[in-house]
């Protein structure tokens, strides 16, 4: 709408005698109550005009009838001058835009950023929350590099820590040389049923110290369990063979199991950094801010920083045995990331039990004189809860990834198989379907709500065929190619007369002229929910549309037939693309 502005300022110096700056001119769409399509908020030009906001945007508004073809009637409500286009206008911009090659498609902007998500820890499979992370993680880097950016993702895995020691040493002592394959467990899920095995034999020896009269604070740190635990732990950090050989299998089996979780999430990594070579990293970010001045050392030798004057408090980086902690290892690793990409951008995916801790991060890396940490941001998210009930994990305690994609699976197989409209499907199609469907209404239920908000998923709410659901929108799609495979549609012709537009024709183009904006609005926001609930409007008014239209198949003018065919293929480019960069597929029949 660029041409509005130029004509509004042309309005109010040829009015007024008076230049005014671009960003004074507010256009908004118009509300559904009002006539019009594109609306003025004329009350900033009040200032020049020394008018009412009526009669300021009743001159206008004569004025641009006047003077802009494309301006064929305007109404007042209050400070809001709303305009009506031309038909006219909308069919070039459908024509020339929306049907060309391009339409969506945003140039590089030569800038790099990196999102870093997943981070699992390697004792345990995958669960609900990581689920959340992964889709939310993939969703903003294929968001960033449809917004023109050049995306790297990235997982840091968690793979060293008394958690590893604790599955370690279970499967050492009752583990019997269980493998994977011995099993027929994932070796994920392997590892994490010692871990369980692990806690349940640490309760068992808290409880027996307690009944002999310790406390349950000395319990549990005298429980013979959690000593061989941390011995292990100092074992693999002195190297030793036996331990580091059992640490390195066992992560393998890991590996192998989140490798087919991440595949059937649909994400994917382009580089992994690895916790047990990153932990060593940091010490020399902490000499350099000794030398700066910016830390601090204690009489105990330990090193500080006091950031109580940005109302936080005073934050240990180095032990006084000169070990590190957490916040000293992702010192380094930001340090290593940005030598390794030189990204303009780096967004940490992580949940908001985390806040604290990016904010002093940043801070830090800020103080430290880091040129790159203003592009440091942490993407913060709430937690998900499942219904009561709905759902039991394998442990008893949290929703296991596996788990919960098998459900939506057999879920989406129930309610396919209960519409009866698929009994042509081939059984590989039908499983195909499934997935798509399933995961499909996985995805979209967790990214149309806003990242920071905490949820409630209900995998059954999820597989709808109506309402704001992924498989709404993939049935939809499916849909339109049906529609445009009976009227034998060729999409290579672009007809550019057509006598006026119903009101539907007119929502849907201007509509699908959002997406672009849509795109970059989403990816600003780090927000895949902008995105989905876009998609989610798109898919709703089609079926308006079509059901408001006269049959298209069935139209007996060629011109207006091939117009509407061409809304049809659009409609579904934009849902198949968006859809895509939220990691959904869409099937072309169902």
């Amino acid at each position: 709408m660029n041409f509005i502005i130029t004509a509004t300022l042309k309005a109010v110096k040829q009015i007024y005698n008076e230049e005014i700056a671009e960003s004074l001119i507010n256009i908004q769409e118009t509300r559904k109550e009002f006539e019009g399509q594109v609306t003025i908020v004329v009350f900033p030009i009040t200032k020049i005009s020394k008018k009412s906001p009526e009669e300021t945007a009743t001159a206008i508004g004569e004025y641009l009838v006047k003077n802009v073809a494309e301006v064929t009637a305007f109404n007042v409500v209050k400070g809001f001058l709303n305009l009506s286009i031309a038909d006219s206008y909308w069919l070039n911009l459908f024509n020339n835009e929306l049907l060309s090659d391009d339409f969506g498609k945003i140039k590089a902007n030569g800038k790099k950023v990196m999102v870093e998500y997943s981070s699992p820890n390697t004792n345990k499979p995958l669960h609900l929350g990581h689920v959340r992370n992964n889709l939310l993680g993939y969703a903003v880097a294929e968001l960033l590099k449809a917004d023109g950016y050049e995306v790297f993702k990235v997982n840091l895995v968690n793979d060293r820590g008394i958690h590893i020691c604790k599955s370690m040493l279970a499967w050492q002592k009752w583990g019997n040389e269980e493998t994977p394959e011995s099993s027929g467990l994932k070796g994920d899920h392997l590892v994490g049923k010692y871990y369980v095995i692990f806690d349940k034999e640490y309760k068992k020896e808290i409880e027996a110290l307690v009944a002999q009269g310790q406390t349950e604070d000395e319990a549990k740190k005298n429980a013979p369990l959690i000593k061989e635990a941390q011995q292990m732990l100092l074992a693999w950090e002195a190297g030793d063979e036996e331990v580091i050989n059992l640490w390195k299998k066992m992560n393998r089996w890991v590996y192998d199991g989140f490798a087919v979780t991440y595949k059937n999430l649909g994400v994917d990594f382009d580089q992994y950094y690895y916790e047990s070579y990153t932990y060593l990293l940091g010490k020399d970010t902490v000499e350099e801010g000794l030398e700066k001045g910016v830390f601090f050392k204690k009489e105990d030798g330990s090193v500080w920083i006091d950031l109580t004057a940005d109302g936080l408090d005073q934050k240990l980086v180095l032990r006084a045995d000169g070990t590190s902690v957490y916040i000293t290892q992702d010192l380094g690793t930001a340090q290593m990331k940005y030598d390794d990409f030189d990204m303009d951008q780096s967004i940490y995916v992580v949940g908001n039990e985390q806040d604290y801790h990016f904010k002093v991060l940043f801070l830090i890396l800020e103080k430290l004189g880091k040129s790159w940490a203003k592009g440091l941001h942490h993407l913060s998210y709430g937690m998900v809860d499942l219904p009561s009930g709905k759902m039991k994990s394998r442990e008893g305690t949290v929703v296991d990834a596996d788990d919960l994609i098998a459900e939506m699976i057999n879920t989406a197989k129930e309610k396919t198989e209960a519409l009866g409209k698929i009994n042509d499907f081939s059984d590989e199609e039908k499983e195909e379907l499934y997935y798509n469907i399933g995961l499909g209404a996985l995805k979209y239920f967790l990214l149309k709500v806003e990242p920071k908000k905490r949820l409630l998923f209900d995998p059954a709410e999820s597989i709808d065929f109506q309402g704001n659901t992924g498989p709404f929108i993939q049935y939809t799609h499916a849909r339109i190619k049906s529609l445009l495979a009976k009227a034998n549609f060729k999409s290579n012709v672009i007809l550019s007369v057509v006598e006026g537009l119903e009101p539907t024709e007119l929502e849907m183009i201007m509509l699908l002229a959002k997406y672009p904006e849509e795109l970059t609005n989403a990816a600003k926001a780090y927000s895949p929910a902008f995105l989905a609930n876009y998609l989610y409007e798109v898919a709703k008014l089609f079926n308006k549309f079509y059901h408001e239209v006269p049959p298209i198949v069935k139209e007996e003018n060629k011109t207006l037939k091939q117009h509407r065919l061409n809304i049809c293929k659009v409609t579904a480019d934009v849902l198949k693309a968006g859809t895509a960069i939220l990691g959904i597929n869409v099937p072309e029949r169902m």
